[in-house]
């Protein structure tokens, strides 16, 4: 199977998805964020504040390059990654890209309690999240070749429906 790509706002459920897509399908999932903080020795906050954003931006685009040369990956983007063309062009190249969407309320309860979320700095609340989420919006959707609404819905759901929409998308 081609590589799924998994964008979103953070809190979406890009690596719960991408974990249980694992499992379910026999795929081998890739956590962007994970990968990229094992290699530079440090978290993704920390590459922030000593990098800057432009940095980490350069580091997720070599990463997606570097992940086409392999098959039958579900992987597991930043929060920001589609905001930089290059990276949506690379996602592209990777196979299909998968926006995983959900309410600024039901996103909020799911990052809440997390301290490790460079972007919400100052505005971890609904107003917050929800403006920034517009900000994001148009970027996200012109990425995506699929659209899937996460909230209150199981991860096994998530996934089934994801599934059968790319099978669609074959025929």
């Amino acid at each position: 199977m081609n590589n799924i790509v998994l964008i979103g706002f953070m809190g979406v459920g890009k690596s719960t998805i991408a974990e249980n897509m694992s499992t379910m399908f026999a795929m081998k999932a890739v956590e962007m964020d994970q990968v990229i903080a094992g290699r530079e020795g440090m978290s993704i906050p920390d590459i922030f504040a000593a990098h800057g954003e432009e940095y980490f931006r350069g580091l997720e685009t070599e990463l997606l390059i570097e992940l086409k040369s392999q098959k039958n990956l579900v992987i597991s983007c930043g929060g920001g990654a589609a905001l930089r063309e290059q990276n949506v062009a690379e996602m592209k190249e990777n196979g299909k890209v998968v926006l995983l969407t959900a309410s600024p309320e039901v996103i909020y309860e799911r990052v809440k309690d997390s301290d490790d979320r460079p972007v919400l700095k100052g505005r971890k609340n609904i107003r917050g999240i929800s403006e920034l989420m517009e900000q994001r919006r148009e970027k996200y959707e012109a990425a995506a070749d699929i659209v899937i609404n996460t909230d209150h819905k199981t991860a096994p759901e998530i996934c089934k429906e994801l599934f059968q929409r790319l099978m669609e998308m074959e025929e």
